[in-house]
Parts: structure tokens; sequence; C-alpha cells
């Protein structure tokens, strides 16, 4: 069974602008690698932060040095004309996947609401690349975009929450769970089941956290939920992280749990890596 990360992020320099991740000024792909190598995971997709200028460039140096292990999901200027020109070839570039977007804020919120970008979908559906996005207050938004762009794979971030973008934990954290689970009617909506723990106020393996899991593998199934950490918000190990899913979630059986685990997020955003058997 091949163990994906849909989500990590790495760094060279600068504190991270999200005071909920590790406040450190660097975590290398050299670090993951040791880290993931302890916990078991075989592979992991990159999302650049934008606290560090250099993080695209370090993503793509950790592509080229360890081959198959780390993958990358971007993201262009949507202020920026010359954007919707780029997205044809966006995946052409070694180890991009697709692109990552955040709409927690204006004035991008509005963009999303008032069809501004309304290129963006429409581009990236006709060139075959991904979009991901923390959308948590906009995901009927997120859902009338679905409808109109049905060839355009979209997936939610964070179980459809804030990941550490909020203090909340627990119930007080999944109340879009709702409109979340709205949009498992859309075939070309899935969810990254990523950062679960940080969602959560008990220890290991996280209780509190099973019933929302369960809630989104019944709506989406295994196809479309992608398991993940956003490692460096994390209140435990890469491999408390992985074994809270495959020792701790008794209703996930073994065909189910190698797509969740990684195989239904390759698939999904067509990152062809070696078999493991």
């Amino acid at each position: 069974m091949q163990i994906v990360d849909a989500q990590i992020h790495l760094w060279g320099t600068g504190l991270p602008s999200n005071l909920s991740h590790r406040q450190v000024t660097a975590f290398t792909p050299a670090e993951a690698i040791g880290l993931m190598d302890e916990g078991g995971v075989d592979a992991a997709v990159i999302h650049p932060p934008g606290w560090d200028p250099d993080s695209v460039a370090m993503a793509f140096k950790a592509v080229k040095t360890y081959p198959g292990r780390f993958a990358i999901m971007g993201s262009l200027p949507l202020d920026d004309p010359t954007s919707r020109d780029r997205i044809a070839r966006w995946t052409d570039q070694l180890g991009m996947l697709g692109l990552r977007y955040t709409f927690l804020h204006e004035p991008v919120r509005q963009w999303l609401r008032d069809g501004t970008i309304g290129w963006l979908w429409a581009a990236a559906e006709k060139a075959g690349v991904p979009i991901a996005t923390m959308a948590t207050d906009s995901l009927p938004e997120i859902g009338r975009i679905a409808e109109r762009h049905p060839g355009l794979r979209l997936t939610i971030d964070h179980l459809g929450g804030r990941g550490g973008m909020t203090t909340l934990k627990d119930a007080a954290a999944m109340t879009h769970m709702p409109a979340l689970l709205a949009l498992a009617k859309f075939p070309n909506v899935a969810v990254k089941a990523t950062g679960a723990p940080g969602y959560s106020s008990q220890p290991y393996p996280f209780p509190a956290m099973h019933l929302y899991l369960r809630q989104i593998y019944d709506a989406f199934g295994p196809h479309r939920m992608f398991w993940g950490t956003d490692i460096t918000k994390m209140p435990c190990s890469w491999q408390d992280c992985v074994t809270m899913f495959t020792r701790e979630l008794p209703w996930l059986n073994e065909d189910d749990k190698r797509l969740v685990m990684g195989d239904a997020l390759c698939a999904w955003w067509g990152w062809n890596r070696p078999a493991i058997t």
C-alpha cells in the first residue's frame, strides 16, 4: 500500500505567517524525507507557502532530488492577466500536478462570488488541470462552479475547514460539515482529509474526528477522500497521522485504505508514481 500525503509545506527562509505552523525558519526536503521514512510515508505533495519567496524553487528541487517522493500543487496570480494563458501548459512542469488556492479572505472571496475569476475554472477544465481550494465559507459557490464545469476536478482542503487558521476544536471546528457533504453530489468534487488531528482537543487517536471522517467517507466514498497531514501544523508525529487511519478506523477495509491512503489521490491528480506492492 502506497502512503501519499496530500499536503505538506516546505520552506527555507522566514517564519510561517500562519501561527499554527511550527515557528521555525526552515522545514527542508531533507528533513521531511527523514520524518517521512520514520513515519512510513512514501510520498507527499508540496504546497509551496507564500511566506518564503523561494519555496517554489525549493519544491522543484525536491522533485528532482528525490524522484517519486514529491510532487507539487502550485498557484498562479489571480490578478495577473497572463495567468490564464499559462494554465494550458501548467502541468508540463516537472512534478506539477495542479493548482491550489485559499479563498478565506477578501478580495478573493468576492472574486469567487462575482465571477471575476471565472476564467480560472474554464481554463483549468479545458486543460485538465485539477484545482484544490480552501473555501470554508464559500462551499456553495464551489458547488456552483463544479456544476458549471463538470470536467474540472476540484478538491476541498482540510475536511472543508480552515485548517490552523482557527483555534476552534472538535464540533466547533466542524460546523461547515452540512455544506461540505452537500458537495458530494458533484462527481468532480473530492475532499482532502488533511490535518484531522489539528482539529481535535483530544490526544491520539483523536476520537472526536472519527465521526466527521466517517461522514465524509459515507458521502464521497474512498475514491474521493484523500489522507494527508499538513504535518507542520500537527500535534503528533507523521506515524500517528498514518495509524489514525490505518488502525483506528475499523470501517475502512483494506481496499478502502489503499485508495484513501494514496491510490485515489494519485488517480485524481494524475500522479503516475511507480507502483508499490
